[in-house]
């Protein structure tokens, strides 16, 4: 699904699999999560699986994904990405720093927010323009928030190394006449930082069971190759 969000010059892979390869983490890979209980191995080889096909379908030779402050993941030199995981999909999206000065991806499950999260994580404006569950039972609008404001998170840390809380990003959906269950999004964040834009444009969807949302930055003019 990541791929129908993404420009074409944006790789992605997904997989429905609970699992990964057998020894398809790299060493240095394996040791980050070597004292992690078994669902976190697993998601991490998992994505980490995606993002090696995301790498072939560049052209690129397979390398490993470490992981930074917050578990940011560190791509190979010249490169971008962004990678998620929820039960039952996982899911990596890759570019050329060429092409996308940032990549952000997240899929959740598309149902109801935990009790007391909705309100966490929105605005008393986003409460007002999103429509009720009853109203469209599709869509778990809540669960969609929060998705585009984890793809808002995604694209904004790289570059910046500035962490955003929830009331930092303002949410608009718009949903495609012809297909109610994708649209697109506006973002617009109250943080600033040098050369970031305020206004973030992005794509979401919902299907299979999943509420999925994705950004990316083209890369500014005369980038390096």
């Amino acid at each position: 699904m990541i791929e129908r969000l993404l420009p074409a010059y944006v790789a992605c892979a997904d997989t429905y699999e609970k699992d990964a390869p057998p020894g398809s983490l790299y060493p240095e890979e394996a040791r980050l999560v070597e004292a992690a209980v078994d669902r976190r191995r697993h998601e991490f080889a998992a994505v980490r699986a995606c993002a090696r096909r995301a790498m072939a379908t560049l052209g690129l030779p397979p390398a490993p994904v470490l992981s930074g402050h917050r578990g940011m993941p560190l791509w190979p030199d010249g490169t971008v990405g962004s990678m998620t995981h929820c039960d039952g999909f996982r899911a990596a999206a890759m570019a050329r720093a060429s092409d996308a000065r940032a990549v952000g991806i997240d899929a959740e499950p598309n149902e109801p927010l935990p009790p007391g999260v909705w309100e966490m994580i929105s605005l008393p404006s986003e409460r007002a323009r999103l429509p009720r569950e009853v109203e469209d039972p599709l869509i778990h609008w809540d669960r969609l928030l929060f998705s585009a404001k984890e793809s808002v998170f995604k694209t904004w840390y790289p570059l910046t190394r500035i962490e955003l809380d929830f009331d930092e990003a303002d949410i608009t959906f718009r949903q495609d006449p012809a297909t109610p269950t994708e649209g697109t999004f506006t973002a617009e964040l109250s943080q600033t930082a040098p050369g970031m834009p305020r206004s973030y444009e992005g794509k979401w969807l919902i299907g299979d069971g999943f509420a999925v949302t994705g950004i990316v930055l083209p890369a500014l003019p005369g980038a390096a190759v």
